[in-house]
């Protein structure tokens, strides 16, 4: 990847590599499928849930025969371009999970969420993966009326399905300051339930250790359609080759669209990135940050950030959300005006911080299902299934995704395979050009919204509403 000269000057260019990737070394591709082969399990994708789902399985069962085909190289997608998050968030709304399932599988998902992290946690601990993990909880934050109203409504809506102040909590005002000196801070939620990891570290570590175990991972091997069983098997048609399975796992989020007949599944949503050089300790004292807490707002196109391991600001957010016909970014580069965009943001958050030079800028694709909310599917008769649909909140929920997968192969009834989001099934995407349209309008809309209330507005703005309303959210 290379840089501009001048990055304060807006004018930016890439190569599209993630920052996590840069200070690691971007992998070479590793050897594709030799031809036509039978499996036990075939799982498309090698990204966080195709990995952990074949390290549980070969775990629970280690004689089972296991294939990952992967288009890339593993962990080329959101998997090693994402903001570093090992949240406990869950993607979609716990009010729709509950209409189906009842409070107490809403409680219950939250609840594998939030364990979810101490299991990743202690999976890299036990098999030697350093991912420059530091659970340092995450911080809200609300600069303006408007989103002080929504900070204080998250808070009572976890007050209202059972969560008390141990999983999340209103910061004082001293307490704000000594952890991270936002300016323009009004209020900041704390919850100890999140930690700061170096994506790419992990995930190619997890790599490692699935192969250890005997997975065969096969890269630069483009699935093109998958089909349900027939004579007893089912497959994954690649251009090397098919694998005949009796599962057949996908796990591809937000490059789903490039499998026959998934064009209108996910959409694929495009997420940005940048990180500064190394801030010196002058700036580090202005700014504070101890705690390696990651930090997020409550905009309504809002942004995520951390400390990395070696003194950088990581921020990111919606750069250009989607591209038409469900189409994805050129391998990670990121649009200059975006790069511009993320930079005001970070002056605007941090001044100490505002005349940084930026290092890196890069891009990702992540997998929105039509309500907003992730799915994990087996289907015993097909033999097809999958997960996905995190809306950008998958690093740890793949990892409970990955676990809930295994159960649902080895047919056992558990906690995790009782969960809401199981079997859930969601409606397509409508066709283009309304897909991008709705879209478009969507984000539009909700960066007008964040105008105003910046502007003083002090309640969540019509033009907000508006837009929850046409994406379903």
């Amino acid at each position: 990847m290379t840089t501009h000269d001048d990055p304060r000057t807006g004018d930016y260019t890439n190569g599209g590599v993630s920052f996590w990737y840069r200070r690691i070394g971007l992998p070479v591709a590793g050897s594709p499928l030799p031809g036509p082969r039978e499996y036990d399990v075939c799982i498309v994708g090698a990204g966080f849930t195709g990995l952990w789902t074949a390290y549980y399985l070969k775990k629970a069962q280690p004689g089972l025969r296991i294939a990952i085909l992967e288009r890339e190289f593993s962990g080329f997608g959101a998997s090693g371009r994402n903001g570093g998050w090992l949240s406990a968030d869950m993607a979609g709304s716990r009010a729709r999970y509950a209409s189906a399932h009842g409070r107490d599988a809403v409680t219950a998902l939250q609840r594998a969420m939030f364990a979810g992290v101490d299991e990743v946690i202690r999976v890299t601990a036990d098999e030697g993966i350093e991912a420059d993990i530091h659970k340092g909880g995450v911080l809200g934050v609300a600069t303006n009326p408007a989103q002080r109203r929504r900070l204080h409504a998250e808070l009572a809506e976890s007050r209202h399905w059972g969560f008390g102040e141990d999983d999340l909590r209103l910061l004082t005002r001293d307490e704000r300051e000594n952890r991270l000196r936002v300016a323009g801070a009004l209020d900041t939620s704390y919850s100890p339930h999140c930690a700061r990891v170096q994506p790419a570290k992990l995930v190619r570590g997890l790599a490692g250790v699935v192969q250890a175990l005997g997975v065969d991972i096969f890269e630069r091997t483009t699935v093109t359609e998958i089909r349900p069983r027939e004579n007893g098997k089912a497959a994954a048609v690649t251009d090397r080759g098919t694998v005949r399975a009796e599962y057949v796992l996908r796990a591809t989020e937000g490059f789903t669209a490039g499998i026959t007949g998934q064009r209108r599944q996910w959409l694929p949503m495009n997420s940005s990135m940048i990180a500064t050089e190394p801030l010196d300790e002058d700036v580090w004292r202005r700014i504070g940050w101890e705690g390696r807490e990651l930090l997020g707002d409550h905009a309504h196109a809002y942004i995520y950030a951390q400390r990395t391991a070696d003194g950088r600001i990581a921020i990111g957010g919606r750069g250009v959300p989607y591209r038409f016909g469900s189409a994805w970014d050129r391998r990670g580069a990121t649009q200059p005006r975006t790069v511009a965009a993320l930079r005001r943001m970070l002056g605007r958050l941090f001044p100490a911080a505002a005349d940084a030079r930026i290092d890196h800028a890069w891009c990702g694709v992540l997998g929105v299902p039509r309500d907003w909310c992730s799915t994990v599917h087996l289907d015993h008769t097909s033999g097809l299934g999958w997960a996905g649909g995190y809306v950008g909140n998958g690093v740890t929920t793949t990892n409970v995704a990955g676990r809930t997968l295994r159960d649902l192969v080895l047919r056992r009834q558990t906690d995790l395979t009782r969960l809401p989001w199981v079997g859930r099934q969601v409606r397509q995407w409508e066709p283009e050009p309304l897909r991008w349209i709705g879209v478009q309008l969507i984000y539009t809309l909700y960066r007008a919204a964040d105008r105003r209330e910046n502007d003083g507005l002090d309640h969540t703005s019509g033009y907000a509403k508006l837009a929850g309303l046409i994406s379903g959210r």
